[in-house]
């Protein structure tokens, strides 16, 4: 039988961490499930602990995910550490990767997802959930997309793979269908892409791109 794992959740939302803690502890390769709100205390928790495997939120009253991640595995070098948030954010992913966590999900993906993709963290791999992999792909291969003009300039690569899918016409529904992540997703990161290009709505959205010559998806 496979070694149980000490698990820690790291999340400053209480109705998250007891969520994840109710899954958790009926998986039979959980021993323990530990929790912490804040840099300070997931750097601690995971040392006092001994955790294994740490879902790690990105946004932290004290600081941040990726701070955190670096932190503990400089003081306990074994832990598995699986980012979960709720951003998808090209270099968000990135820098994560970067500090050695060994996952991306985000909090939209399926619970199953988020449990599996700790489990094989666990176990020695490294796992991105579905919309992540698009993500990391999609910015690697979009080189020339960073020389847009300002302000479409600001826009993650994410946002800019979204408004590619608005300048089709596609609604909603299907652009989140097109890139597997939620419907409300969409609509959140919508409204960051009008609020950081200037506009209201779609059709401005949609003018605005075109006139800076975005091109529309295939």
């Amino acid at each position: 039988m496979a070694q149980t794992k000490r698990v820690l959740v790291v999340d400053d939302h209480p109705v998250v961490r007891r969520g994840l803690r109710a899954m958790l502890e009926g998986e039979s390769w959980v021993s323990e499930v530990l929790e912490a709100s804040t840099v300070a205390d997931a750097v601690r928790e995971a040392v006092a602990g001994q955790a294994d495997v740490v879902a790690m939120d990105f946004a932290l009253p004290d600081g941040d995910g990726i701070e955190a991640t670096r932190r503990i595995l400089a003081a306990r070098p074994a832990a598995r550490i699986v980012m979960l948030t709720m951003t998808d954010d090209h270099d968000v992913v990135l820098k994560a990767l970067n500090a050695g966590a060994a996952g991306f999900v985000v909090k939209d993906d399926d619970p199953d997802v988020v449990i599996d993709a700790l489990r094989t963290a666990g176990n020695g791999g490294v796992v991105l959930g579905p919309s992540i992999t698009a993500t990391v792909l999609g910015g690697m291969n979009r080189g020339t997309a960073r020389e847009l003009p300002p302000p479409f300039d600001k826009l993650t690569p994410r946002e800019r793979e979204i408004m590619s899918h608005l300048l089709t016409g596609e609604p909603n529904a299907e652009i989140a269908k097109h890139l597997t992540i939620s419907e409300k997703t969409i609509r959140n990161q919508l409204t960051a892409v009008f609020a950081k290009i200037g506009v209201t709505d779609r059709t401005q959205a949609v003018l605005r791109a075109r006139d800076v010559g975005m091109a529309a998806a295939h």
